[in-house]
C-alpha cells in the first residue's frame, strides 16, 4: 500500500489547524465571558437572598412588636469595607451573607429590648462579640470586630469588620 505524499497538502492541513486552534481560542473566550456574566449573576442573586431574608425578618418582627414601639424590632449588620486596613478585603458575596447571618443570629438576643435599656446591654454585648472567631461552611475563619452600634427606628445597625482568623495575633 503506497502512502500518499503530505508535500502537496501542506496548506491545507495548516489551514485545518488554524480553523481548529481559532474554534479552541473562541470557545475558551466564550467559555470566560459566559464564566464573568454567571458569576455576576451569581453575586447579584446572593445580595438578592439577603435582601429578602433581611425584609422576611423584618416583616416577621415588625408583626410581632406592632403594638410595642420603643423596641429593637430588627438587627441590621452592616460589614466595613477593609481596604483601608492592612488586612484583605472579604470579596466573596456568599461568605459576606454568611457571615452577617451569623452575626445576626448572634445578636437577636437584642430584639424585643427596649431601646432605651440598651445601654446596659449594649457595651456587654459589644464585649462578647467582639474578636469573635466564625467559622463558616467554606472552612474559613473570620474574626469579627465590631465598630459601631447605633439604634435608629427600632433597628439595631451593627457595623463590623471581618479579618481571616490569625491565631498568632489572637494571643497577644
Amino acid at each position: 500500500m503506497r502512502v500518499p505524499p503530505f508535500e502537496r497538502y501542506t496548506r491545507l492541513v495548516q489551514a485545518c489547524a488554524f480553523v481548529v486552534l481559532g474554534a479552541i481560542l473562541g470557545a475558551m473566550a466564550y467559555h470566560a465571558v459566559f464564566f464573568m456574566s454567571f458569576n455576576a449573576l451569581r453575586d447579584s442573586n446572593t445580595e438578592l437572598e439577603d435582601k429578602l431574608i433581611e425584609y422576611e425578618d423584618r416583616v416577621e418582627k415588625l408583626n410581632k412588636f406592632k403594638d410595642q414601639h420603643t423596641v429593637i424590632k430588627t438587627i441590621q449588620p452592616i460589614l466595613l469595607d477593609n481596604r483601608a486596613s492592612d488586612s484583605p478585603a472579604l470579596t466573596d458575596e456568599q461568605l459576606k451573607l454568611e457571615l452577617k447571618d451569623k452575626l445576626r443570629k448572634d445578636l437577636s438576643v437584642f430584639v424585643g429590648t427596649s431601646i432605651y435599656k440598651i445601654n446596659a446591654n449594649g457595651e456587654l454585648g459589644r464585649e462578647l462579640m467582639d474578636n469573635k472567631v466564625y467559622l463558616l461552611t467554606s472552612g474559613k475563619e473570620f474574626t469579627v470586630e465590631i465598630r459601631t452600634m447605633l439604634v435608629v427606628d427600632n433597628v439595631l445597625q451593627v457595623w463590623f469588620k471581618a479579618m481571616p482568623y490569625d491565631p498568632d495575633r489572637s494571643h497577644n
